[in-house]
């Protein structure tokens, strides 16, 4: 007998089943048991019927069959360590491409009425491609410590050449804008241009470094001395009349402090002392008010102003869904003025159509979201600032030329970035692609799976087999990681 207060013993009953059979099958084996295995894995003595069964359950329990598994698949791509890499690589290259053959297009009769050769301006614009492509793999190719380092020296050289601008001799004025350096002969650059990629990189320096520093949670911290020297920039743009690239500059000062989590009460403030002081510079200039007229115009006014915006508008309504065919424009002869630098967009319009102007902006939102996704997953405080910056002017500029020809905005005689034709528009926005490469390359994940890829390339070179190129890329992969 149990001593009181102990346990019953447990009994196990005797009708439990056994847990697993007392003999096993014997395991076939030479070449019967291989024979066995291939029928059993091809389907051998399952019924037609049965075997559709399987199939259609097999394709309804994985999501195969439903109209979701092309999104989910379309996910999981853009997931991927290596597409923003990817997309900046092929957005870039197809927009260089395509202004290629635009510019040619729509130059030749602007290059005609100057006297000059139809490819005049084509080649030029083929040099500075050529040019910005070494720029380009030159900068994806770069440290990042190295792009840091560039930030000071680089801002120094421009606020140089823009005080040369104002120098008397050496500045010279194009439409009306004295925003040009010439170099001898046709050869001439424009340093405001280069502002921006120096603000770029001297305010992701600066806000990495007081980031580190944990000073940016006081507001003087976070706008000194970075506003004041965008407001440096800003005057001396100013003062050679070119107000498309304040705007910019003024777009790439508010990502700055927008991606550095700057309160609302401060953006509020920036932004009431953006607008007075663009009204005044508006009011000052009587083209600029004349600009205000010309948003959304459709007809020519009596007094002949908003000739350009108009014409625009023509040139897109021309084109209707596919375009009168590649070089097959009206409005580039004579009537539609700019229209290889700041309106070639509506050229692309009227000759490709809507489906033309909508595969621009595809391949700018692709370009675009491969910009936010490289700031949003990075670590490195630089990285993320110097992406987010870049993305924002390069999407800023697009959106101030493509609104102004579609008359949404007012003409900011600013180019399309990558697209318009002007070499000292295009080097700076080339380098400034290479580093947002830079950026998607140095991504520890991105880094692992382009070891892994370039390993399972040198073994097919080396003729290895499939499973050992598998085993090194993988074993490339982990020590990348």
């Amino acid at each position: 007998m149990p001593a009181t207060g102990d346990r019953p013993a447990r009994v196990r009953p005797a009708s439990r089943p056994a847990s697993r059979p007392a003999s096993r099958p014997a395991r076939p084996d030479g070449a019967a048991g291989a024979k066995a295995g291939r029928a059993g894995r091809s389907g051998a003595g399952v019924p037609p019927q049965a075997a559709q069964t399987h199939v259609a359950v097999f394709r309804s329990s994985s999501g195969l069959g439903r109209p979701g598994a092309a999104w989910a698949r379309f996910q999981r791509g853009l997931a991927r360590p290596l597409t923003p890499y990817y997309l900046l690589l092929g957005s870039s290259a197809m927009i260089l491409g395509l202004g290629l053959v635009m510019v040619f297009s729509a130059s030749q009769i602007e290059a005609r009425n100057d006297g000059l050769p139809f490819a005049y301006f084509f080649e030029k614009q083929l040099t500075s491609v050529v040019i910005g492509s070494g720029l380009m793999y030159v900068a994806a190719r770069m440290p990042v410590r190295l792009h840091r380092a560039l930030a000071y020296p680089l801002l120094l050289v421009v606020i140089a050449l823009l005080v040369l601008v104002a120098v008397p001799g050496v500045g010279t004025s194009v439409n009306g804008n004295r925003n040009w350096i010439r170099l001898g002969g046709p050869v001439q650059i424009q340093p405001s241009e280069f502002a921006k990629l120096a603000l770029v990189l001297w305010g992701a320096d600066l806000l990495a470094r007081k980031q580190q520093l944990k000073m940016l949670d006081q507001w003087k911290h976070l706008l000194v001395p970075l506003v004041p020297m965008a407001v440096l920039l800003l005057t001396l743009v100013l003062a050679g009349g070119d107000m498309g690239t304040a705007m910019i500059i003024c777009a790439l000062l508010f990502g700055l402090l927008w991606i550095s989590g700057a309160p609302m009460r401060l953006f509020g403030g920036a932004a009431a002392i953006a607008l007075g002081v663009s009204a005044v510079l508006i009011v000052l200039v009587p083209h600029r008010l004349g600009r205000l007229d010309c948003i959304g115009a459709t007809h020519m006014p009596a007094n002949g102003s908003c000739w350009q915006a108009v014409h625009g508008v023509y040139a897109l309504a021309g084109g209707k869904l596919f375009g009168t065919g590649l070089g097959a424009s009206i409005e580039k002869w004579g009537q539609l003025p700019e229209p290889h630098t700041d309106f070639i967009f509506a050229v692309t319009g009227e000759e490709l159509g809507l489906a033309g102007t909508l595969s621009v902006l595809a391949l700018f939102a692709a370009l675009g979201y491969a910009g936010i996704r490289v700031a949003e997953r990075t670590k490195d405080p630089f990285t993320r600032y110097a992406a987010g910056a870049a993305t924002t002017w390069i999407m800023a500029q697009a959106v101030i030329n493509i609104g102004a020809v579609l008359g949404l905005l007012p003409i900011a005689g600013v180019p399309l970035p990558m697209f318009s034709y002007g070499g000292s528009a295009l080097l700076p926005a080339m380098f400034a692609v290479g580093m947002l490469l830079c950026f998607a390359r140095s991504e520890p994940a991105a880094r692992a799976a382009l070891a892994a890829r370039n390993t399972r390339a040198r073994g097919r070179l080396l003729g290895l087999p499939q499973r050992t190129i598998a085993r090194l890329g993988k074993a490339r992969r982990r020590r990348e990681r």
